[in-house]
């Protein structure tokens, strides 16, 4: 039963004693999860933070594997050339606030070894329930849309643990209006939410409080980020923070986007949540990418199914 008083997220994590939050999408999306796991800490959830890496996870030390398919990033870790490692930044944040510092790493793969290397990092922490967090809102396209934003690892992410059983699994998103930049038709975004209403997936909406420790703590984690990454700050988390700082509009903050027209704005750092199983279900390609190995197979299978649909065409907001 749901409450007013509660946001659904957290009455579903009632339970659960251990939890996972991890980054659907790779890059800086674990970052997007750093208020919740905050706010579940709190609570006396022992959390656990994972993501899906952008970075060549073959250069790590062999120490750093703890399973196939897993590694364990901390402060430390090495064999990594460069500044651009979000794991190993969150890492270092981490240590720094003297919270556990260990941020597991996936590399980008297909679903079936996913899905083998979530299995083992839930059974050897004991996790009681996943939450798996997209910056931005393209984790819920469906396939049918005008633009999918950048899917592909967010959809194998998706997969992966949809085919995963025994344990609370959930998904959520923040950054509304993000993904225009990657063709995303809000509007569409607002529609499919709708629809996933009506199936019982969609858990409702709340918003990071401006002032609350979770969100200062985000605010520091994406100020810390930036300054480590200065050549590739956090789009997505630079308008989530922005956004919580109470900034609007054309809110530049990176020569990344120069020549494009940000709209930060006060919906960007609201969460949307879901049941994980339920979201995966409106996906009309997922079962499509279910024995894909390798992500090329993820956006091959993509763009076949995309290729036989009629799509629906972008919609302004009428008001």
């Amino acid at each position: 039963m749901f409450s007013l008083s509660e946001p659904p997220l957290f009455t579903r994590l009632a339970g659960a004693r251990r939890v996972l939050i991890a980054g659907a999408g790779g890059g800086f999306d674990v970052y997007a999860g750093i208020p919740l796991a905050l706010a579940l800490r709190a609570a006396g959830k022992d959390v656990h933070l994972a993501n899906l890496s952008f970075t060549n996870l073959t250069a790590l030390d062999v120490d750093s594997w703890v399973w196939p398919g897993v590694a364990a990033v901390t402060p430390s870790t090495g064999g990594v050339k460069g500044s651009y490692f979000p794991e190993r930044v969150l890492a270092t944040w981490l240590a720094a606030e003297r919270l556990p510092s260990t941020v597991y790493a996936f590399p980008r793969v297909g679903v079936q070894p996913l899905r083998l290397a979530y299995q083992s990092l839930l059974s050897h922490l004991g996790i009681d329930a996943v939450v798996l967090v997209d910056g931005g809102t393209d984790i819920l396209m469906r396939g049918d849309e005008v633009g999918l934003g950048t899917p592909e690892e967010d959809m194998t992410s998706l997969a992966a643990l949809a085919g995963i059983d025994g344990v609370e699994r959930l998904a959520v998103c923040i950054g509304f209006g993000i993904d225009t930049y990657h063709g995303v038709c809000h509007s569409l975004v607002l529609e499919n939410l709708a629809a996933l209403t009506r199936t019982g997936a969609y858990l409702g909406a709340f918003s990071i409080p401006p002032g609350s420790p979770e969100a200062q703590g985000y605010l520091r984690a994406v100020e810390h980020a930036a300054a480590a990454t200065p050549r590739r700050p956090s789009i997505v988390n630079g308008q989530i923070a922005a956004s919580l700082r109470g900034e609007f509009g054309d809110s530049q903050f990176t020569d990344r986007t120069a020549g494009s027209e940000l709209f930060v704005n006060p919906l960007m750092s609201m969460y949307f949540t879901l049941d994980l199983p339920g979201l995966a279900a409106s996906v009309g390609y997922l079962p499509q990418l279910e024995q894909s190995v390798h992500l090329a197979e993820v956006a091959m299978a993509i763009r076949e199914h995309r290729e036989h649909l009629d799509r629906r065409t972008w919609r302004a907001f009428p008001h």
